[in-house]
């Protein structure tokens, strides 16, 4: 990826930023000339990712789902820059449960960490997001496409949705934009470990995944991050309420 200083002077934040999708556009919107605080909840994997990225990069310790740990993050911010230009509420994730199977903690989980932690990483962010801020919210195909033994992450990624609609509305007369990101199949340790442990059902599931997407290939961290680029830049301006799919075209056809 190029650079253009497409994020010069910018401050930006991305939750879940110490791996995968977040990691590449964190490193992404350090390149394009931003400042880039990244979470994670794991201290050891969030200072090997700042380091990685250089200098721009700022790493907080934090947990999304939980306000306290989100505060403490933006009071950070506060300090440092008083501002946020750029917010990726990127962290979540989940794992599979069957109809019949499903324990509230499942549910729980899922929710806390898909739903409850982008509630409230936007809502505790906007005292410090100006006119012109761009906020991005982490979605998924699974959304709006059917997955086996997959429903309570689905219904969380489709709760984001509809969390973006409304929002816009809520911030319009901020000059404040909301966009959904939705990948599809991505290479990333979160993926590979929805076959479980075992690397040749790892490999099987990216064997099967990839004869399903048009394009012919899984996806990269990268490639979300370059549409990620595009939504939290000055290119994106007249954008927003979109849900921006990344996904080889598997939830297109």
């Amino acid at each position: 990826m190029g650079t253009s200083n497409k994020l010069n002077g910018k401050i930006a934040v991305v939750t879940g930023g110490s791996s995968g999708i977040g990691f590449a556009t964190a490193q992404a919107f350090a390149a394009e000339g931003a400042v880039v605080y990244i979470t994670g909840r794991r201290q050891a994997e969030l200072d090997a990712a700042v380091a990685a990225i250089g200098p721009r990069a700022i790493g907080v310790q934090a947990d999304s789902s939980r306000p306290a740990d989100l505060a403490r993050l933006y009071a950070r911010v506060q300090a440092d820059h008083g501002r946020i230009d750029v917010l990726y509420a990127n962290a979540g994730g989940g794992s599979m449960l069957p109809l019949g199977a499903i324990t509230e903690a499942h549910y729980a989980e899922t929710f806390d960490r898909n739903v409850k932690g982008v509630v409230f990483t936007v809502q505790q962010a906007l005292p410090l997001l100006g006119a012109g801020a761009s906020v991005i919210l982490a979605g998924s195909t699974a959304a709006l496409k059917g997955t086996a033994n997959f429903s309570i992450y689905s219904a969380s990624k489709a709760a984001v949705r509809a969390l973006a609609r409304s929002w816009v509305l809520d911030l319009k007369d901020r000059g404040i934009r909301v966009n959904t990101l939705s990948p599809g199949p991505i290479h990333t340790p979160g993926l590979a470990d929805l076959a479980g442990p075992d690397a040749a059902q790892q490999q099987g599931l990216l064997d099967y995944l990839t004869s399903q997407i048009p394009i012919g290939r899984i996806g990269q961290p990268r490639d979300v991050a370059a549409a990620a680029l595009f939504l939290a830049s000055d290119d994106a301006g007249f954008i927003t309420g979109i849900d921006l799919f990344v996904d080889g075209g598997i939830a297109q056809i």
